[in-house]
């Protein structure tokens, strides 16, 4: 079993010492599925972080989405100082999957823009489920998507170790044949380098570099340097480099498969030829012999996991390798929550069918080999499978946690004596003179702005939270949007500044719901509440209402012209769980609280340390760019030129982009990358 170290700040209180009781007698009989069904604020992620300790297994965390799964990360991190908690979610920024309209003849061809942050993250994780037990993952349904072989990702590893006999030269043909890139320039993860008689090497899941000397055809020496400051942090004996990217193969494996994929090309041409299909018979075979033509000479191409069966010697059909399997390498019986499984389960559930019909079109015009279908999400089916002992939390669990789970612990009372928030519904049909929900809106907003507090609105469409924000703003008032078009770091360091009062109100579409925790804020205000639907159903306003229960000042209005069936029920349920918190408070005496969480940036933590060090750099040079900007830059390119002279090209390029962001001159890449969702 794995040694899990608890950090408990606090002992479990209210219903969390039944609710951690109840579970941990289930997970020991043997319950395959357990429901903790926990009102919002009553601490579910402490209850599950004192489940997983007791359990003594590797962990997976499965949310709904990258913002939640951040905020979670943090939190399991704080109950977890001395293990190994990792953060794993799509790594991309932006993604445009490749497909093919067939009713307008359009082909769009895949796009994608790579967090290589995230990507350090990705592999951070799976390499630590390789080499040590005591592992929490919290991932989103990335988790349920291809991510190649855990067996060939471990055995193709590079050992380094002092004193091996080894040089320069074949160490870094080593390196290039686990997919690790040659540069003369700045290193990055995932690259290596030449300097003098050493090499430099960076991996792709951790901030480090590893210089290599070398004494003829021996490892003399390993030094392990800061990246930024180049200081010596250490001297270790031995090195393990794994792979830079999670799709590998050795060269044996690699030439079978280029005659799988060759032998699959011949069945679908002959195919096409049956079917007098010659466009779609060229299309193919131009596409798939320059892939294998690539993939010979160099490993690697764009697209690859689209044969991603043939490497991995899967039959046509078979389920990929995914994060999944890489818990199952490390340990068979590892224990799965579904956070906020109401909405995580179904969308677990629905990601495969989407993906056939784009694969069905691709394979049916010539774009692709039948076998790209297998490079796939997992269904609903192959997920349990994979999976053992699962625990749900969710404060509005759905069919799936009823029809599944052995038992459903409730758990309702807040330690801190915080009952769920006042309701209040507006409308024409209560009211007499009523300005409009937007402008009785601001009214209640800027009540709650003057003493501190903060404010959520939620809107149906992103545009009406892009639009609201504006109108805000326009009216005097702090606002920002968030919605699913936000960058996953900006998503995150717009809570942060919420939290801390850089602006008070925030609109939202439905990233506000499940499982954020904003203890700031005092007023929610759901816009166009009677609208029945997905984001106006009974789960989603009470998950809306959820927001305001951190706060003993915690209020929310509700919007509406007509009453609907969801949100009688979503009053309904709130009124009965607050009368239950408000009689334990009498019964025990507890005068409730507000939440005091320390608020901390979890984007820190997927920033550069590039990124820190020139805005460290910048605050140290600003008083001397303001006094004469010419002189400074003068200087600093000086600096760089002499920092490119001694081959130093890290500070060269601290310098370099610290003139960009002094002159405003930075690349339109780096600045949208920064801009805020108003455009400020």
């Amino acid at each position: 079993m794995a040694d899990f170290m608890l950090h408990t700040p606090w002992p479990p209180s209210g219903d969390q010492p039944q609710a951690i009781k109840a579970l941990e007698k289930g997970l020991e009989q043997g319950m395959r599925h357990q429901t903790l069904f926990g009102a919002t604020g009553t601490g579910k992620t402490f209850t599950i972080a004192n489940v997983i300790a007791s359990y003594g297994k590797p962990a997976i965390v499965l949310a709904h989405n990258k913002t939640l799964a951040a905020q979670l990360a943090q939190e399991y991190r704080e109950f977890f100082p001395k293990n190994a908690v990792h953060y794993f979610v799509s790594y991309y920024d932006y993604y445009q999957p490749e497909a093919y309209i067939a009713h307008s003849d359009t082909y769009i061809e895949k796009e994608a823009m790579i967090n290589a942050e995230i990507d350090r993250l990705r592999h951070a994780a799976t390499q630590a489920l390789l080499t040590r037990k005591d592992v929490i993952i919290v991932a989103s349904v990335s988790a349920i998507y291809g991510l190649g072989s855990p067996e060939e990702y471990e055995k193709v590893h590079v050992r380094i170790e002092k004193g091996a006999k080894e040089d320069r030269a074949s160490l870094i043909r080593k390196l290039v044949t686990i997919y690790f890139e040659r540069t003369s320039a700045d290193l990055e993860p995932g690259k290596v380098r030449a300097v003098g008689n050493a090499l430099e090497v960076m991996p792709v899941n951790e901030r480090i570099v590893y210089r290599v000397a070398f004494d003829e055809d021996r490892i003399a020496r390993i030094d392990q340097l800061d990246p930024i400051s180049r200081a010596n942090v250490g001297e270790p004996e031995s090195v393990f480099v794994f792979p830079a990217k999670h799709f590998v193969t050795n060269e044996e494996e690699r030439e079978r498969a280029l005659a799988d994929i060759k032998v699959e090309l011949d069945e679908q041409l002959a195919k096409f030829k049956r079917e007098s299909k010659p466009l779609e018979a060229e299309r193919l075979k131009r596409r798939t012999l320059h892939d294998i033509a690539m993939i010979r000479e160099i490993g690697y191409v764009n697209g690859i996991e689209n044969y991603s069966r043939h490497f991995d010697g899967r039959k046509a059909g078979d389920a990929p390798y995914t994060l999944l399997d890489y818990f199952k390498r490390c340990d068979k019986d590892f224990l799965t929550i579904i956070d906020e499984s109401h909405v995580t389960v179904p969308q677990i559930a629905g990601m495969y069918a989407g993906d056939r019909s784009r694969k069905d079109n691709l394979v049916e015009y010539g774009f692709r080999l039948p076998s790209a279908r297998d490079n796939r999400p997992l269904t609903g089916e192959e997920f349990e499978e994979r999976v053992g002992q699962v625990i749900c939390t969710s404060a509005t669990p759905g069919s799936y946690e009823r029809d599944h789970s052995k038992q459903i612990v409730e758990q309702i009372i807040r330690p801190t004596g915080l009952v769920d928030p006042e309701l209040a519904v507006k409308g024409v049909i209560e009211a007499k003179e009523y300005p409009g929900q937007v402008a009785d809106f601001i009214a209640e907003a800027e009540r709650v702005i003057k003493r501190g507090g903060r404010v959520l609105a939620t809107t149906l469409t992103k545009q009406m939270a892009e639009d609201l924000s504006i109108f805000l703003r326009d009216k005097g008032v702090k606002a920002e949007y968030l919605h699913s078009d936000v960058k996953t770091i900006d998503r995150i360091e717009i809570l942060t500044k919420f939290r801390r009062g850089e602006f008070d109100v925030l609109v939202g579409v439905n990233l506000l719901r499940e499982g954020l925790d904003l203890p700031e804020v005092e007023l929610v205000g759901i816009l166009d509440a009677d609208k029945e639907g997905f984001l106006r159903s009974e789960t989603s306003l009470i998950q809306t209402i959820g927001r305001a229960a951190r706060n003993v000042q915690g209020r929310v209005i509700l919007y509406a012209d007509v009453m609907t069936g969801s949100l009688e029920r979503a009053i309904g349920e709130t009124n009965r769980r607050r009368e239950l918190q408000l009689a334990y408070n009498r019964e025990h005496g507890i005068t409730p609280e507000t939440i005091k969480k320390e608020i901390k940036d979890i984007a820190e933590t997927m920033r550069s340390e590039h990124q820190k060090t020139v805005d460290e750099l910048i605050a140290l040079d600003e008083l001397a760019y303001r006094k004469n900007p010419k002189t400074l830059i003068k200087r600093k390119r000086e600096e760089m030129a002499e920092a490119v002279e001694r081959l130093d090209f890290e500070t060269a390029a601290l310098i370099r982009d610290e003139i960009y962001r002094l002159e405003g001159t930075e690349p339109k890449r780096r600045k949208q990358a920064k801009r805020s969702p108003s455009g400020k």
